[in-house]
């Protein structure tokens, strides 16, 4: 596994994933989005050069599998963000490996020092990644829907020097 920059050559891999309705369902995305619609928003992922937010692919044995995100980074932190898209690797820890790259990744570059993630109680295996990567829950705030079902947000961090 290794995280590295995403192309407009990708798009076949997101299409796949945009047709797994077991990836659809966990990533809130609908079943039935269109193909030129998928792109503009691939497009504008790919060429986004905001300097709070890196999003890195993560690739698998020549393969994009899903993406890591840094969101919101200002002052030593940013928002941790990880979604496979390959619904066949999921539970492998892949997504723990790709989290722990990036934030290396972001240590190194922006000089981070706090991460913080979100996600679903009903989230189980978001949940475990973060708790594994030693994640603490700081609070539960807010509700959506996830996976049809309206679940509480539960908040995470992390701090570099613990």
């Amino acid at each position: 596994m290794r995280l590295r920059p995403i192309a407009e050559s990708d798009f076949k891999d997101v299409l796949t994933w945009s047709r797994d309705s077991a990836f659809c369902e966990a990533n809130g995305w609908p079943d039935d989005r269109s193909t030129e619609e998928l792109q503009r928003w691939w497009s504008h992922c790919v060429n986004n050069v905001d300097k709070d937010f890196l999003r890195l692919g993560i690739e698998l044995n020549g393969e994009l599998i899903g993406y890591a995100d840094l969101a919101s980074i200002e002052n030593g932190t940013a928002e941790l963000g990880i979604a496979i898209g390959k619904s066949a690797v999921w539970g492998k820890g892949v997504g723990a490996q790709a989290a722990v790259h990036i934030m290396e990744y972001g240590v190194k570059k922006f000089n981070l020092h706090t991460f913080y993630a979100e996600t679903h109680e009903a989230n189980v295996r978001s949940r475990r990644m973060l708790e594994k990567l030693k994640f603490k829950e700081m609070r539960r705030d807010g509700f959506e829907v996830y996976q049809e079902e309206e679940s509480r947000l539960i908040q995470y961090r992390l701090l570099m020097n613990e």
